[in-house]
């Protein structure tokens, strides 16, 4: 990015800045050292927004606390609107992989910017950025661009049942493929958060749709097939589940679903939201060498722009319009912005060598966490991969969802606080996986454990 470009948007952040604390004194007097700025704006959000946020993930409700409102943000730091620094393991809810404000990323949307914003038609970049994910991902032979994961799991869904001509769906407890209606069957992330075992407003019909089963028991989704012949469209999965907080496969899990979906007919979906580009470069397929009929991207192809994707095997694909009868379109579908953005994150990808430092710098935080809880007497069980983590507050194994509910959701809450004051902004739910960025360093890794020691021996 051109340094009159980056100049430009530190003047337009100085002023964005000027005008919240102008607006504040126009409220009011200058407001008390306890009433921050990020508490007055929570108090104006409250009034014309449902709960204050605009997803739920983001209300902090189950560590009792108010969401705390961001100015900006640069490498793998947050500002909120207070100027208080913090160490970022959010990213956006995983996107920001090159961390925040990459110069390939700015530079690739400045570029754009200059050509408009969306045209409502085809682009170049969006070609490029799906021959870039066939490449990457070999079982993705044809890709259609959405605007969401929500968008691209409904979708998936639909082209499934479609090509089988049949209804039903397997999906597992704990998991979170968006907030389309049939997906609301005990999912994890935000309902689990707050308690919603489902939504009001799903039609019970929509509901029985869906069969949710517990993740790692192959057993289970046996029995369904066996009980359900010639009835079961798809099982969609999270290869490696983020939004139960993190759960690896048990070996041979996700072998045995390809199994069982080959020998019955069905499709398997890999709900690679969060883990795709993430967690191996050709995501958790790859890593994990298990080939699905479909895959759900987001986030990172979208280089923290709103972004989603769909796609698999031709002959799947095939079905969809204009090409085929399944109906699905999509007025920023493809959006000038969000290729370029993503083309750039994908192209910076592209190395092994990234991912091997960041498994590196996520092993390391994850031991020194275990250690910094083992000193002080704190019982947790660390589960990561590749860039994701997740400090469960409970002795035992966690493998599902249900092993993930035991864990001791008061002393993460009064963690989260305490490592919020330390300078640390960890998802704000025990159900919710943390993510590291390529600039995550040795240095900000050994900031954070020293961090969770200092915690831990305040809460212990």
């Amino acid at each position: 990015m051109s340094i009159t470009g980056r100049n430009k948007n530190a003047q337009v952040i100085e002023k964005l800045m000027t005008e919240t604390a102008t607006k504040d004194k126009k409220e009011g007097s200058v407001p008390a050292v306890a009433e921050t700025r990020s508490k007055r704006l929570f108090e104006r959000a409250k009034k014309v927004m449902p709960g204050g946020v605009n997803s739920p993930a983001r209300a902090c409700l189950s560590v009792d606390a108010e969401p705390v409102f961001m100015a900006r943000a640069d490498g793998p730091y947050l500002f909120d609107v207070d100027d208080t620094e913090y160490i970022d393991y959010v990213l956006s809810w995983g996107p920001m992989i090159l961390g925040h404000r990459h110069p390939r990323l700015l530079e690739a949307i400045e570029l754009g910017l200059e050509h408009g914003t969306s045209y409502g038609a085809p682009c170049r970049a969006e070609v490029e950025l799906a021959e870039l994910i066939t490449e990457l991902i070999p079982s993705i032979e044809m890709v259609r661009m959405v605007n969401s994961g929500t968008e691209a799991c409904m979708s998936a869904i639909r082209v499934a049942r479609a090509f089988t001509k049949r209804d039903l769906v397997i999906k597992f407890d704990g998991c979170y493929h968006g907030h389309a209606d049939g997906f609301l069957v005990k999912a994890g992330s935000g309902l689990a958060t707050l308690g919603i075992a489902s939504s009001p407003g799903v039609p019970e019909e929509v509901s029985k749709l869906t069969i949710s089963l517990p993740y790692n028991d192959l057993d289970a989704v046996s029995k369904a097939f066996q009980e359900h012949k010639d009835e079961i469209a798809a099982v969609i999965v999270e290869p490696i589940v983020g939004n139960s907080g993190l759960l690896n496969p048990k070996e041979g899990f996700l072998e045995g679903l390809r199994d069982l979906c080959t020998k019955h007919k069905a499709l398997l979906i890999f709900d690679e939201v969060m883990t795709g580009f993430r967690v191996a470069k050709g995501g958790a397929q790859n890593l994990l060498n298990v080939k699905p009929d479909l895959t759900c991207l987001g986030k990172i192809i979208g280089g923290g722009l709103p972004v989603g994707a769909y796609g698999g095997r031709k002959d799947v694909m095939e079905m969809v319009a204009p090409q085929g009868s399944v109906y699905q379109a999509g007025t920023l579908s493809g959006n000038p912005l969000a290729m370029a953005a993503g083309l750039a994150q994908l192209r910076a990808l592209r190395s092994e060598k990234i991912y091997a430092e960041m498994k590196d710098m996520t092993d390391k935080l994850a031991q020194g966490v275990r250690d910094a809880a083992k000193e002080h007497g704190i019982k947790v069980n660390v589960s990561s991969t590749c860039g994701m983590i997740t400090v469960f507050f409970t002795k035992g194994e966690v493998t599902n969802f249900e092993e993930a509910q035991k864990a001791d959701t008061e002393m993460f809450s009064k963690v989260w606080k305490e490592l919020l004051n330390h300078g640390i902004y960890w998802p704000p739910s025990q159900f919710e996986a943390a993510f590291l960025s390529t600039m995550h360093t040795k240095r900000i890794i050994d900031q954070t454990i020293e961090a969770f020691d200092k915690v831990f021996k305040e809460v212990s």
